[in-house]
């Protein structure tokens, strides 16, 4: 999550460094003959939809926190991965919990309730197979789980309790070169036919990894920069049925697309017009250098996801204005849909999205501490 403090530090970067707004990334693709689009193009529509109410139904006496990430299943159960359940001190508190709900939104139950990776949650998925994998952005670990609930799979390791300088990680400017097999900070993770896993690392490490089917660690690409290939915080991935992998490079403002060996195929921006009288739903509006800094900026990517079938689309959500892209998979916007806010039907820094169908959605918002399940019309 960004509070106040780190959208004045990012800003300060980008105005130090001169180079995070996507148009040097945008020359560089053009110079190195890459392909790279703005996807805007006229007037877009705005695509009506409805939020069902209460998607989930939390027991008495239970509550969400932050909800940071949601997925479903192949039977239409519902996780939700939130910053609840929390103890400790404002900073440095454990905040993750695993919850799964019946299509109907009926509690079914927590998994992993106390799991030794918990720390600060981040992002959810279930793959082909219907395993849950989270992502946990304060351990530093990737877990999945069996259907039943059982952990099957251990990627990364959390700093350990006993040692003396175990401390929340630093962000040096350029990172720390990624080693092999340890992530800083990951955030999401994707899968392609093969079962080979595709995990973005993340707000220290500017990386994509990739782990085959049994866990071994295969390859790595990227490093901090805004060049083709290169990342400022992967914020959230998708693969697609041909196997190419869309990463949500957030500060870059932009979607980058590659192979699964790494090899860069295209790189597209969001640019729609901001819609006169749009406010940000907390905090002042962006200045010129927080938009430089991409996460705040119009059109930056927090999460993606792509519908499954024969004619996928691609979803992209921003936290100002606070919408909903949807594309093409070449990065030519369909639609939009949303706004910033606090009421059914408008978003609060959206931080993960599921799209099990291309007319349905799953949105897990921060700020409004809830899921949200939209249908749009036809």
């Amino acid at each position: 999550m960004w509070h106040r403090r780190h959208f004045l530090r990012a800003a300060g970067a980008a105005m130090a460094s001169a180079t995070l707004a996507p148009a040097g990334a945008l020359a560089d693709a053009a110079s190195t003959g890459a392909a790279s689009t703005g996807a805007a193009a006229g007037a877009v529509p705005t695509i009506a939809y409805d939020s069902v109410p209460d998607p989930v139904r939390m027991p008495t006496d239970m509550y969400l926190g932050e909800c940071s990430g949601v997925a479903v299943n192949s039977k239409g159960h519902v996780f939700v991965l939130s910053r609840g359940d929390t103890t400790g001190p404002a900073y440095g508190a454990a905040a993750a919990q695993l919850l799964e709900f019946d299509p109907d939104g009926r509690f079914v139950r927590e998994i992993g309730h106390r799991l030794y990776a918990w720390s600060f949650a981040h992002a959810v998925k279930v793959d082909a197979a219907d395993n849950v994998w989270v992502t946990d952005k304060g351990s530093d670990m990737v877990i999945k789980f069996t259907p039943e609930g059982r952990v099957a799979l251990v990627l990364g390791r959390k700093q350990e309790a006993a040692d003396e300088l175990t401390a929340p990680l630093k962000h040096p400017n350029p990172p720390l070169p990624a080693v092999d097999g340890y992530f800083r900070q990951v955030t999401d993770v994707a899968w392609d036919a093969a079962g080979n896993s595709y995990i973005s690392d993340g707000y220290i490490n500017s990386r994509v990894a990739k782990v085959d089917r049994d866990g071994n660690w295969v390859k790595s690409w990227g490093e901090r920069g805004t060049g083709p290939g290169q990342f400022h915080t992967p914020h959230s991935i998708a693969v697609d049925a041909q196997g190419l992998v869309y990463v949500a490079d957030r500060s870059n403002r932009r979607i980058q697309v590659f192979d699964g060996e790494g090899a860069f195929k295209r790189q597209f921006t969001i640019d729609v017009p901001v819609p006169p009288g749009a406010r940000p739903v907390i905090g002042d509006m962006p200045d010129e250098g927080a938009i430089a800094a991409g996460t705040f900026a119009p059109g930056s990517p927090w999460a993606i996801c792509i519908s499954p079938g024969p004619d996928p689309v691609l979803y992209s959500s921003d936290a100002y204005p606070g919408r909903i892209y949807r594309m093409t998979l070449d990065g030519r916007v369909l639609g939009v849909l949303g706004q910033a806010g606090r009421q059914p039907k408008q978003f609060g820094w959206i931080h993960q999205m599921a799209c099990p169908t291309k007319d349905t959605l799953y949105v897990a918002e921060l700020l409004n501490w809830r899921v949200q399940k939209l249908v749009l019309h036809a």
